[in-house]
């Protein structure tokens, strides 16, 4: 059995070379007996990265060379042990140590020995020094992605970083088909497990203690789903009426898809559109879960020539491809591999996708526009130039006692607290 460290090194190194993602890598050892343990270190260490490299610069005479980076994430990995893990100290240690070894590197054994150990001795220190250091360190986050929260929230950018670091909650969507918010809470208190309600759509559940999709009870009869809280504000704000055409335009996984059928079961025709054909069947898969149908089509959002069928839709849903800045939390592999650079690239496709789509929305209708960024070029900015461009589009402001008034949307921050992703509306009407 290869030894769990060292493929969480490795895992880590392959997201720096920018081949996959955390979710993408991890499958490959979905039956590793210790995936747990790996998932924690990957993420973990993902999360505080920037800070762990920090401690590893303080710890070592000189950086370790770019052929080396699977033992410099090797000691990332234990240091991320030591300091957030309640695991013995000395196993940590001989576990690390013997990663450099299945990384085929038996020379880095002293060192991966030496750097941890005098982690141990220098802890308090070294914690205090991260304690004080630049913003950057002292919330793990890239110095190009603060100067953007900072610049977009200012006050507010501290109980972002610090939310953004927080492992999220377990959020549900109650089927309101088929079953009450009351009677899931019955059910699970049946189950003695402790829930609450959420506080800005009365289809979410937050349970106080994680478990696994298997334990949910009424999950499998299709009562219950796993969906962020922002995300289940979509249908209400869809204004969803019976007998009409929607369109969820990037609708993999199918959480959106989903909430919508629920919401309203009347529709004359849903449409959900993916690029991706591997990501859309992820789509039916729940949709088959629930006893749902939808009309699954396999295409490019910005090409609607290549699969719409010329017939206008009442409702549109454009949950954008983004930075994911508000679900940093929940994927802290966007730390790693986010760039600068790619905020220009998503803001291109962004307009290029509303201007695409909008052709194909009746007069009258409505589109929504989402994303799960924080970041005013890909938000409000972005619908901002939409509506300069297009002369009969018109924000329709979002009345709510949630969220952030943004001019062309409202915004949900992620907050030192349990509770919602973060998250962006705008809901646009074709006069």
């Amino acid at each position: 059995m290869m030894n769990v460290r060292s493929i969480a090194a490795q895992i880590i190194a392959n997201l720096q070379m920018q081949r996959g993602s955390l979710s993408t890598l991890l499958t490959e050892h979905s039956d590793h007996p210790e995936i747990s343990l790996l998932q924690e270190l990957c993420f973990g260490t993902c999360r505080w990265y920037f800070a762990l490299e920090f401690l590893l610069n303080k710890l070592v005479v000189k950086p370790l060379k770019g052929k080396d980076q699977d033992i410099k994430n090797l000691i990332l990995v234990g240091l991320y042990q030591l300091k957030e893990l309640k695991i013995a100290d000395h196993a940590v240690v001989n576990e690390t140590v013997a990663g450099a070894l299945t990384l085929k590197k038996a020379w880095a054994k002293p060192l991966v020995n030496a750097v941890l150990r005098n982690y141990q001795r220098n802890q308090q220190e070294l914690c205090r020094e991260l304690a004080e250091s630049a913003p950057s360190v002292k919330y793990s986050c890239p110095r190009w992605l603060i100067n953007e929260i900072s610049a977009a929230w200012g006050s507010k950018s501290q109980n972002i970083l610090k939310g953004s670091n927080q492992r999220p909650p377990l959020t549900l969507r109650v089927n309101i088909a088929k079953k009450s918010r009351e009677e899931i809470f019955s059910l699970f208190s049946e189950h003695h497990i402790q829930v609450s309600r959420g506080k800005i759509a009365n289809t979410a559940i937050y349970v106080e203690k994680p478990l696994p999709v298997d334990k949910i009870p009424g999950f499998d009869d299709g009562w219950i789903s796993v969906q962020d809280e922002s995300s289940q504000l979509v249908p209400q704000l869809l204004d969803l009426k019976p007998k009409l055409r929607v369109l969820d335009a990037c609708s993999a996984p199918g959480g959106k898809t989903c909430a919508i059928i629920e919401s309203e079961r009347s529709l004359t025709e849903l449409v959900a559109l993916d690029y991706s054909g591997s990501r859309l069947q992820k789509t039916r898969e729940n949709l088959d879960r629930l006893g749902f149908r939808a009309k699954l089509i396999k295409g490019d959002a910005t090409q609607p020539a290549q699969w719409w069928d010329g017939r206008l839709f009442d409702r549109i849903l454009l949950d954008a491809p983004c930075s994911g800045s508000g679900v940093i939390r929940r994927h802290p592999d966007i730390k790693i591999l986010r760039r600068e650079e790619d905020i220009e690239a998503l803001t291109k496709k962004q307009a290029l996708m509303l201007d695409s789509l909008w052709q194909c929305l009746k007069p009258n209708g409505l589109l929504l526009y989402t994303t799960c960024s924080i970041l005013p070029r890909e938000n409000n900015i972005q619908v901002k130039k939409f509506i300069q461009r297009t002369n009969n589009a018109k924000y329709e402001g979002i009345p709510a006692d949630w969220g952030v008034e943004c001019g062309y949307g409202r915004q949900l921050l992620t907050d030192n607290e349990d509770g919602h992703d973060g998250f962006f509306y705008s809901l646009l009407n074709k006069t």
